[in-house]
């Protein structure tokens, strides 16, 4: 089969590789029918390594680059491994990415993202950007009939958005800044929108992505090449945001959304950072604001799927492009690069 291998930094490469063999104990074999470019993607593609491992094996998987890339994905289970109950051959699935031990405190807690040993699908192990994967059952989630796999392989990103939601937490009634208007930042907008958010402001320069913000419900949209964002937020909002989240991860805006939010507000960092940002501590003592990490998601999948099968978010206009697996680099990696204000989701068809 055909799957898109990253082997370094700019160097992914669309070869022949083994299919997948039977599944082991507690897994499942599934394929693949679509596959979105996630921005932790691009991050591997443009400045990786950040997440695979390249110098040992990780500690889960025992594995090392190069690596098949691909964790946002939908499709039909085709074959179980022994032990596995929650699913049968033919579901239709949108599986999560976290791969984990299930043994150290915060999986026994739960919070299974934050594992000693986590392994993300597609960037610790071999991923989605193939025909056949192959993933542990309980990553499994079934998809309605009804609900298209276009659809299917963007509840992963989704989840992402709505677990961010929840660590802040948003409260019914609250004044949101999102910063960045790309899957994520949309994604937690329409989150925000959906539990209550009285208004949402999203900071964004890209002209398309202004619209898409609009068209998903913010109140308005600041581009800081036009204004001063800070003093406009706060102008809006009486003081500054309730609840602020970074979806951008830029050294640069991270010290901005601390000062867009008010005090005792709280700010979530959901972006993924190239490089270290700097920060005046003092901008949290002297104004009580929290600062909240978070990463991936434990629990969101199923009210994600849920949200978006009865119409409370749409998430179809976040789709921006369709490509077959053999146009990855060109057609999803450089497009995204080059055009990256015309593009949301890229999805890839793997066969």
């Amino acid at each position: 089969m055909k799957a898109a291998v990253w082997y370094g930094k700019k160097d992914v490469r669309v070869m022949d590789v083994p299919e997948p063999p039977s599944p082991p104990k507690g897994w499942v074999k599934v394929k693949v029918q679509w596959c979105g470019i996630c921005g932790s993607d691009l991050h591997e593609y443009i400045a990786g390594p950040i997440f695979i491992p390249v110098d040992k094996p990780h500690p889960l998987t025992g594995n090392t680059a190069p690596l098949i890339l691909g964790h946002e994905f939908s499709g039909d289970v085709v074959e179980i491994g022994p032990d596995v109950t929650n699913v049968k051959v033919g579901d239709r699935v949108a599986p999560d990415a976290c791969q984990v031990c299930w043994e150290c405190a915060r999986c026994r807690e739960n919070r299974y993202s934050l594992c000693d040993k986590l392994a993300f699908t597609g960037l610790m192990t071999d991923g989605a950007f193939a025909e056949y994967v192959n993933v542990p059952a309980y990553t499994m989630y079934k998809i309605p009939d009804k609900m298209s796999y276009e659809v299917g392989a963007v509840i992963e990103p989704l989840a992402v958005a709505m677990h961010a939601i929840r660590r802040a937490p948003l409260v019914q009634g609250d004044t949101v800044v999102v910063m960045g208007a790309g899957t994520i930042g949309l994604s937690a907008l329409m989150c925000a929108k959906a539990a209550g958010a009285s208004k949402i402001y999203t900071i964004e320069v890209a002209k398309a992505r202004k619209e898409y913000a609009l068209q998903a419900g913010a109140t308005a949209v600041l581009d800081p090449t036009e204004t001063d964002v800070v003093k406009a937020v706060k102008d809006l909002t009486n003081g500054g945001a309730d609840v602020v989240f970074e979806c951008i991860g830029s050294d640069k805006t991270a010290p901005i959304a601390i000062e867009l939010a008010r005090s005792a507000g709280r700010v979530v960092i959901v972006g993924i950072f190239e490089k270290a940002s700097t920060l005046n501590f003092n901008a949290l003592s002297f104004t009580e604001k929290e600062v909240t990490g978070s990463l991936g998601y434990y629990g969101e999948f199923a009210p994600a799927i849920q949200l978006v099968s009865d119409g409370r978010i749409d998430v179809e206009p976040l789709i921006t492009g369709k490509i077959h697996l053999d146009d990855i680099v060109g057609k999803g990696f450089e497009e995204l690069i080059n055009r990256k204000e015309e593009n949301i989701k890229i999805l890839v068809k793997p066969f």
